[in-house]
């Protein structure tokens, strides 16, 4: 698991997630989140996750509260 922080969210139920020492933020989708629904994140949240490749490029998955 890694951490980061929560950077961005939309209305479209999905954000992302910047990590320390990486250029790129990494994408997320609500379907995603472990033990939190999505209205009840804010940027700045700390969170941790795993990451996996997509067709899309690399993203966020089992996304929680760190």
């Amino acid at each position: 698991m890694m951490t980061g922080t929560i950077k961005t969210l939309t209305d479209k139920g999905f954000g992302f997630i910047a990590r320390e020492g990486e250029a790129k933020d990494l994408f997320f989708h609500s379907k995603e989140l472990v033990g939190v629904m999505f209205d009840e994140l804010k940027v700045g949240d700390v969170v941790s996750f795993t990451v996996v490749d997509t067709d899309k490029g690399p993203a966020a998955t089992a996304v929680s509260r760190a």
